[in-house]
């Protein structure tokens, strides 16, 4: 028990003091030795624990996703409409990487690319992409003033996943005190969001729903788990 602790610890350092020259110098020139250096552990105890720098950020990841799962079950938990419950996730996402955000703009160069492990995009990350969707998909059905047609009910969770990154891009990007100009926008983007969402199920809109639908399908690659 003593030496599993120990060794928790000792990767907990090792991810920290990653995370630490990740945000100071970038991705790119931090090198595995001086992960090491910094985590004051020899290079060879460093690989034991993660084989690349790559395998730091992924365990950077599923710590964040674990570290916020509590705060986005309170965030479902204490808001009553779907715009508020929404609003709260996404605020989980942005506290929480607040601190990281340095580091998270290092990675944009991996970001883009769906082929490279450390996108948000990868397959290597799609348990974490699934997971995070999961909660929109229960502010979704928790929702008693929204009725979503089916043809885009199915849909709607990724959208607003990746509703959810171009905020946070645009956050990586924002120079604003405080990154004001984002808040202002995850407000005001939310809102219209809602209320195009209100307005989806008229009879009327059922045309240009089902041109939209046609939009998503084909841009997942002809079905939903593209």
């Amino acid at each position: 028990m003593k030496s599993t602790k120990k060794s928790e610890v000792t990767r907990a350092r090792i991810l920290d003091a990653a995370l630490d020259l990740f945000c100071r110098q970038g991705f790119e020139p931090t090198t595995m030795r001086a992960i090491a250096a910094q985590a004051e552990v020899s290079l060879g105890s460093a690989y034991y624990y993660f084989e690349s720098k790559e395998d730091l950020v992924m365990a950077y990841y599923e710590r964040a996703m674990e570290a916020m799962t509590p705060r986005m079950e309170a965030a479902l938990a204490g808001k009553a409409g779907f715009e508020q419950r929404v609003a709260a996730l996404m605020a989980v996402k942005f506290d929480y990487f607040q601190p990281d955000r340095s580091f998270l703009g290092a990675l944009l160069r991996h970001s883009a690319d769906p082929q490279d492990r450390l996108s948000p995009f990868s397959e290597a990350t799609r348990n974490i992409r699934d997971r995070d969707q999961m909660y929109f998909a229960r502010a979704i059905a928790e929702s008693r003033e929204l009725h979503i047609p089916e043809d885009i009910l199915a849909h709607l969770p990724r959208l607003l996943w990746l509703y959810q990154m171009g905020l946070i891009l645009y956050w990586i990007y924002d120079r604003t005190p405080g990154q004001r100009q984002t808040r202002v926008l995850r407000e005001k983007s939310l809102a219209l969001v809602v209320g195009l969402l209100k307005l989806a199920r008229f009879v009327l809109l059922k045309p240009l729903r089902s041109k939209v639908v046609e939009l998503i399908v084909l841009a997942e690659g002809g079905n939903e788990h593209a």
